[in-house]
């Protein structure tokens, strides 16, 4: 301190506060609000509506129609500020958590909700969350992530709620507009975990019409269709980029499940697929990748299919989607009644231990087999897996 500061000066510098509970204009222009209500004096002198009240939104000029509001506000009880706010922010960016959500941050993100008996991921899950609060757009996605669980805990099939729709879409436009700019060594976490929870989000978020008969595949094809494939395809992109197993980050512990999702596939043959299946893709024991398009998926289905439930794990069923080269992909496309059949026995066999795959076999496993029996019934070798059939259990 200064030799010519007085010691009064001093102590009045330390006494001035910062406003708690100011207005959100206020905190928005950077400057101190003094709290007065139902409009602070900066907002009056600038002509703004006040929002220190709920309700009222950013920046919103003083109308001719708004004095009535501020008339009706002054006669409100003011109410005691709010001591429980969170928050989420960034430098471009930021959120306050309404009630609902502040319950769904306790109630489900505390733990985790992609492999809930994972004691890696738990821990994973908790250092997210505490990212999420820097990182808007991951709180958004995890939020989202936390209200699609909500869906599948309460049976419901495809509707989303205008919760998880909003969280989801406020994700994606913040991650992309993130993506634009270098991405720093400290942000990889984030924004691996956002493309994550985004992949889980396209894949719990089946058709809107939420049946069967207005679902894929019996719906007409329209530019949406596998939409979730192609924004799993977009996450694994950003794997050299962010490397999720460097040893500095949170997602290095998964090591193992991420070895399991890159394991490689035979070469050549039917070896550890079941004969009534290669049959059924037409694999025999010349069989590869180049000569026949379901040899791949093939093989990485009928890893699982012999399983326990509660022995499938997520690198496992993620095999299979990794499994989904271009030509296979076209075969989904265009509704081919062999890649239709091996889709259907992923669904059904990962669905039972993934909630987010269950979220979409549930309504795009019945879909199949309608589309299977009503337009290739003469198929016998597919018609076998289906429920009915000999294979049924398989």
């Amino acid at each position: 301190m200064s030799s010519s500061a007085c010691p009064g000066e001093a102590r009045e510098r330390r006494v001035k506060r910062r406003s708690r509970y100011g207005c959100r204009n206020c905190k928005l222009r950077k400057i101190k609000c003094d709290e007065s209500r139902p409009q602070c004096k900066r907002c009056a002198s600038f002509g703004l509506l006040c929002n220190i009240v709920l309700g009222i939104p950013d920046l919103q000029p003083i109308t001719h129609d708004s004095r009535g509001l501020l008339a009706t506000l002054s006669r409100v009880e003011p109410r005691a500020p709010l001591t429980n706010s969170i928050w989420t922010s960034d430098s471009s960016s930021y959120y306050q958590l309404d009630a609902k959500c502040q319950d769904f941050l306790t109630r489900y993100l505390g733990r985790s909700l992609i492999t809930p008996d994972d004691p890696n991921m738990n821990q994973v899950n908790r250092k997210l969350l505490a990212l999420a609060f820097t990182h808007p757009h991951l709180m958004h996605a995890s939020l989202a992530v936390a209200f699609a669980y909500d869906r599948h805990l309460n049976g419901s099939r495809s509707v989303r709620t205008v919760e998880e729709c909003y969280h989801c879409s406020k994700s994606a436009a913040l991650f992309n507009k993130r993506l634009r700019e270098p991405i720093t060594t400290d942000e990889k976490d984030s924004i691996w975990g956002t493309a994550a929870a985004l992949a889980v989000l396209s894949f719990a978020s089946p058709d809107i019409s939420g049946t069967p008969e207005g679902s894929w595949p019996l719906n007409p094809s329209m530019s949406m269709d596998l939409e979730w494939l192609r924004l799993n395809k977009g996450k694994m992109s950003l794997w050299p980029i962010v490397n999720p197993l460097r040893p500095d980050s949170i997602f290095c512990v998964m090591a193992s499940t991420f070895a399991e999702m890159r394991s490689p596939l035979p070469e050549g043959g039917i070896d550890g697929t079941r004969t009534t299946l290669a049959v059924a893709c037409g694999l025999h024991d010349l069989s590869t990748a180049d000569s026949n398009p379901y040899f791949n998926s093939a093989h990485a289905v009928s890893q699982i299919l012999g399983l326990r439930d509660d022995l499938v794990r997520i690198g496992q069923t993620e095999l299979f989607t990794r499994s989904i080269d271009s030509r296979f992909q076209s075969l989904l496309s265009e509704k081919d009644p062999v890649a239709l059949l091996l889709l259907y026995l992923w669904y059904r066999k990962a669905g039972r231990s993934i909630w987010w795959i269950d979220l979409r076999a549930r309504v795009e496993c019945p879909a199949i087999c309608l589309y299977l029996r009503r337009y290739h019934a003469e198929n016998h070798s597919v018609q076998a897996f289906l429920p009915g059939g000999s294979l049924a259990d398989i």
